[in-house]
């Protein structure tokens, strides 16, 4: 069912000075090895040139592959319904934070849930009898947004990632672990388990009465486990200065987080829609991993990086941490690039820091 949309988002959204922000960001002074993607000024304006708007119903074919440059609340209503098989959104937690000069102010559970509300349930009108959806949360979030998916979907789980990242507090525990709600429309839905299998190291190799190893394999990389994945998730990596994926938007999520999301919940050649695009990282892996994507976003600026990234995506597909059809455990590159060459003899893997990239001889 469609529900009446307000023509804004609240909690309310204040406008800082974005060129004093904008100015500031385009200023800041990066290390050498930093390579955090940053827009050139015809960056900026190619990439723009890309980006759609739209003013009356569309059918999907009109917006496949596209990132949609506008206000969430104005787009919801225009776009059709039972087009996707996945949906993942990021909103904005509930807590004050500026999102290149915008800041998305801190409110009240209830008014939180409220704001929920006026979304959450055009999600359910916009995916497949057969679809997914996954939300992201962080622990003040996080229960608001397990109540309202309760009203539309069937929750199937929360998820649990370690940021890795975090200060420590003196008067309580460090935060560093957010959500990610699990929820589809029917019983019916997409999962490859096989898909987003992990690898992680054998700290305890234990053997049978054979001496053969039991449950792992000794390989040129080392000792390494096959397993399934759990909902609780220690093997992702914040995006941050050394990874060519990593942007300037505040609340970037690693590609491969994403990854894992989409190879369990759609197949090759499925929609998929993020209505808080950011930077870009949900219609990159979709692209990366043969699936259509559309992505909205009301910030310009971040709408050209997700183009950027979009453009750079069509020449590399490598995913840090995904390699081989499988997961690997953090701080394993150097057993990644192995892996690699030992399955693409005619590959070589490229020498900077936490580069996944691969130059043909």
């Amino acid at each position: 069912m469609r529900s009446e949309l307000p023509n804004s988002m609240p909690p309310e959204l204040e406008k800082d000075d974005e060129t004093v922000y904008k100015t500031l960001m385009a200023e800041r002074r990066r290390a050498p090895r930093n390579r955090t993607l940053v827009l050139s000024d015809s960056d900026r304006e190619r990439c723009a040139q890309a980006l759609r708007r739209i003013d009356s119903p569309v059918s999907l074919e009109e917006i496949l592959d596209s990132t949609i440059c506008q206000d969430l609340f104005v787009v919801l209503p225009l776009l059709p319904s039972g087009a996707f098989d996945l949906i993942v959104a990021d909103p904005p937690y509930n807590l004050t934070k500026a999102f290149n000069g915008t800041t998305f102010k801190q409110t009240d559970l209830d008014q939180y849930e409220t704001w929920l509300s006026a979304w959450l349930p055009e999600m359910h009108r916009l995916l497949k009898p057969t679809g997914s959806i996954y939300v992201c949360a962080d622990w003040r979030s996080s229960t608001a947004i397990h109540r309202v998916l309760l009203q539309y979907f069937v929750v199937r789980n929360r998820i649990s990632w370690e940021r890795e990242k975090g200060r420590g507090a003196k008067t309580n525990w460090k935060n560093n672990m957010e959500d990610i709600w699990f929820a589809t429309s029917s019983n019916d839905y997409t999962f490859h388990v096989d898909d987003v299998k992990l690898k992680r190291r054998v700290i305890a190799p234990y053997t049978d009465g054979d001496g053969q190893p039991k449950d792992w394999e000794d390989t040129e990389e080392g000792k390494y486990r096959i397993t399934h994945p759990s909902n609780i998730w220690t093997d992702l990596t914040v995006p941050f200065w050394s990874m060519p994926e990593n942007t300037d938007h505040p609340t970037q999520k690693p590609e491969k987080l994403l990854a894992r999301i989409v190879l369990a919940s759609s197949n090759p050649g499925d929609m998929i829609f993020d209505p808080f695009l950011g930077s870009g990282t949900t219609s990159v892996v979709a692209k990366k991993l043969q699936r259509h994507y559309v992505g909205v976003e009301a910030d310009r600026d971040f709408c050209c990086l997700a183009q950027r990234r979009l453009e750079l995506a069509a020449t590399d597909q490598s995913i840090q941490g995904y390699a081989g059809g499988v997961f690997w455990d953090r701080n394993t590159l150097a057993d990644q690039s192995s892996s690699r060459r030992r399955d693409c003899p005619s590959c070589v893997s490229h020498a900077a820091l936490f580069d996944d990239l691969q130059i043909a001889r």
